[in-house]
C-alpha cells in the first residue's frame, strides 16, 4: 500500500496546521510540487471539510494555477482518496513498529496506543480529516475512511489472545479501534474549545503518552477478562 502513495516517497510525512505556501519565487521539482499540493489540500479539507473545499481553493492557497493542480491530481476525489490512504499507511507503520519494540503483551497495548495518539496530537489536521464532523457524504469516500478502520483492526487482530476464535478476535480488534477513535474525537473537540482544562499545558508527546496510558489501562484490563465463548 505504501509503495503506491507518491507523497510518502518524500519522507516528509503528513503536515498539520495552517497550509504553508512553498514555491513562490522559486521553481519546485515535480515531487516537491505534488507534496506541496498534498499538504495544502490536507489542511483545507481538515479545516473546511471536503464539500466546502474546491480545487480553486487548493490552487490559490498553494499559489499556483488550477491546471497545475490537475497535472498532479486528476480530481478532488482522487486527491482526497490519496490523503486517506496515506494516513492509513502511516498509522499502520507507526503501530506495527511500536508493537515490535514492545517487550511483552501489556507493553504492546500501551505502545501501540502511544504510537497512534502521537500521530493524533502531532498530525491533527490528518485526523480531523478522518474523524471530523464534516466527513464527506459520499459512498466511495466514506468507504475509503472505513478501509482505514479495517486496516488498523486487522493489524491489531493478531496481537489479541490466540486462544480466541478468529471472529471473536476481530470483533475485539474493532472494539479497540472504536475506543481509540472515540478518544481522538473527544481530544480534538476539547483541544479546540476554550476549556482545555488541566491538559492544556502538556506538550504533544506528553498528551500522547497520557492518552495512551489511560486508554491502555482500560483496554488491557478488559482484554484479560475476555471469556472464550
Amino acid at each position: 500500500m505504501v509503495d503506491a502513495l507518491a507523497p510518502s516517497t518524500t519522507g516528509e510525512g503528513l503536515q498539520s496546521g495552517t497550509p504553508v505556501v512553498r514555491g513562490r519565487g522559486r521553481r519546485l521539482t515535480g515531487v516537491q510540487r505534488r507534496r506541496q499540493l498534498f499538504d495544502v489540500a490536507l489542511s483545507l479539507f481538515a479545516e473546511r471539510g471536503y464539500a466546502a473545499t474546491t480545487m480553486d481553493d487548493i490552487a490559490e492557497t498553494a499559489g499556483v494555477t488550477k491546471p497545475l493542480v490537475y497535472q498532479h491530481f486528476e480530481s478532488k476525489r482522487a486527491l482526497y482518496l490519496e490523503i486517506a490512504n496515506d494516513i492509513s499507511a502511516q498509522l499502520i507503520d507507526a503501530i506495527c513498529n511500536a508493537v515490535k519494540r514492545a517487550p511483552g503483551p501489556r507493553q504492546q497495548v500501551e505502545q501501540g496506543f502511544a504510537a497512534y495518539f502521537s500521530l493524533v496530537v502531532k498530525e491533527e489536521a490528518a485526523f480531523r480529516l478522518l474523524y471530523g464532523r464534516d466527513a464527506p457524504d459520499d459512498p466511495e469516500l466514506g468507504e475509503a475512511l472505513r478501509r482505514v478502520e479495517d486496516t488498523i483492526a486487522r493489524t491489531i487482530d493478531p496481537l489479541i489472545d490466540a486462544g480466541l476464535d478468529s471472529e471473536h478476535r476481530l470483533l475485539l480488534a474493532y472494539a479497540v479501534v472504536g475506543m481509540a477513535e472515540g478518544v481522538s474525537r473527544f481530544w480534538m473537540d476539547r483541544d479546540r474549545s476554550s476549556n482545555a482544562g488541566d491538559d492544556s499545558g502538556l506538550s504533544p508527546d506528553e498528551n500522547a503518552a497520557r492518552l495512551a496510558t489511560r486508554l491502555a489501562d482500560m483496554a488491557w484490563a478488559g482484554l484479560r477478562q475476555v471469556h472464550r465463548v
